[in-house]
């Protein structure tokens, strides 16, 4: 059973993201998140279908979060799903997707797997059935189109209805955040929100304040929403073709001066296109492809990566050189497997250079939300930071630097929108002190 101090019975706050997904319990003296992956608050919104070995009477079986991209990169036949939110608002989410061995799986049913597994978490560490629910959605599911707005919001609802929640609620993900500031303002204040996380960078300007907070909807308090498809898995992939995969012969020049063809390293350094390198097809190609690299090391060493599928493992190490980067300014990248002794660097001004095309594209869209909330830059009084890509030093700095008079404030970089779900749901269930 668990310690939950007087928990609401039936109710739980889910944050459904693009990324990574997060659930928050409300009890009256605050906010418990949910460990989804051991200890782990957060989990990758992730699902593997595993068809491999299966009868042909036999159901696909499923892994999700991190064991789900876990059983993609061992390379068990079967197929992962991920970014499963983009897809409502869409006609994909009427109909059915491939999984492996001729078996097919609805899209909207990939949702319902996902959100169903969630709430089994819940209900765990609850210790007791849950039936109403807080979901997270964004401002726009589709930008400029009501109808399909409405529709993705109506077939999450639904999907959620499917797994066995009879009451479901939604709040805004701009507006959750911003009750996770809110806690702690004693007047009224304009907060630019910047959730950067994996997929996208969105900006919302929304107004908190102690007289806000006694409101449940807060939709008139959102003075701006924007953002760019631009975020950290758009880092990895810099900082790998930057540093990492110049080892291999990016941008390398061949005997004649030209330089090699560069297809196979952005197919590596792009998450979703690694697996179609290991094809033998494409191998044979890279193979003979010897003779287009001056330094045949270089050519080696791609051979190595192809050979041992090592394409998952090198996007894995660009993203702990930027995490490093972001807490320590320099980090050495061990690559080994490559060749005894080889390795990279990278440093904070390095990594400002690879990105600095992707900074500066995001910094436009929070210029371009001040600008749709007609609000100039000093009318803004604080910045709060969440999403895992916040951490990176260079960014924060750069957005800072476009509101010099407003506080800069960190939430949790990957729990703040589900924490504040969680508020909205105390204040929802009409048990806990709403001021």
């Amino acid at each position: 059973m668990s310690d939950l101090p007087h928990v609401a019975p039936d109710l739980c706050a889910i944050d459904f993201g693009t990324s990574n997904s997060a659930i928050a319990l409300p009890t009256d003296d605050g906010v418990r998140l949910v460990a989804v992956e051991g200890t782990q608050r957060t989990m990758p919104t992730a699902v593997f279908y595993a068809v491999e070995g299966l009868a042909a009477h036999e159901e696909p079986q499923r892994h999700y979060g991190r064991a789900a991209v876990a059983a993609y990169i061992e390379g068990i036949e079967g197929r992962l799903m991920r970014s499963m939110k983009s897809i409502l608002g869409s006609t994909l989410a009427t109909q059915a997707t491939d999984v492996g061995a001729g078996r097919q799986v609805k899209y909207l049913d990939v949702v319902g797997a996902y959100l169903r597994h969630l709430r089994s978490m819940a209900e765990a560490e609850a210790g007791r059935p849950l039936t109403r629910v807080v979901l997270g959605r964004p401002v726009f599911f589709v930008d400029g189109e009501p109808q399909r707005d409405a529709a993705a919001q109506a077939a999450l609802a639904e999907a959620a209805h499917a797994v066995g929640f009879s009451e479901v609620h939604f709040q805004y993900e701009p507006i959750a955040a911003a009750l996770d500031y809110e806690q702690q303002v004693d007047r009224e204040q304009r907060v630019l929100v910047a959730d950067i996380g994996g997929g996208t960078s969105d900006f919302s300007i929304v107004r908190v304040g102690p007289q806000q907070r006694r409101r449940l909807d807060r939709r008139d308090d959102i003075l701006a929403n924007h953002g760019v498809h631009i975020a950290g898995t758009d880092f990895d992939r810099h900082i790998e073709l930057a540093r990492i995969l110049p080892a291999c012969g990016y941008r390398a020049l061949g005997p004649t001066g030209r330089e090699v063809p560069s297809k196979v390293y952005f197919d590596l350094a792009t998450w979703h296109l690694i697996n179609t390198v290991y094809a033998p097809g494409r191998v044979a190609e890279l193979a003979r492809m010897k003779t287009f690299y001056a330094d045949v090391r270089q050519h080696g060493r791609l051979m190595a990566v192809v050979a041992q599928h090592l394409g998952h493992a090198l996007i894995g190490q660009a993203e702990a050189a930027k995490i490093a980067v972001a807490e320590g300014g320099h980090t050495a990248i061990d690559l080994r497997a490559l060749e005894p002794g080889l390795q990279a660097t990278l440093d904070e001004a390095q990594a400002a250079d690879a990105l600095d095309a992707d900074i500066g594209r995001i910094v436009a869209a929070a210029d371009e939300t001040l600008a749709m909330a007609g609000l100039a830059a000093d009318q803004v009084d604080a910045l709060y930071f969440t999403g895992g890509s916040t951490g990176f030093k260079p960014l924060a700095d750069r957005i800072a630097g476009r509101f010099p008079r407003a506080a800069a404030v960190r939430g949790d970089k990957f729990a703040s929108v589900a924490q504040g779900l969680g508020l909205h749901a105390r204040r929802l269930d009409g048990r806990a002190a709403t001021g």
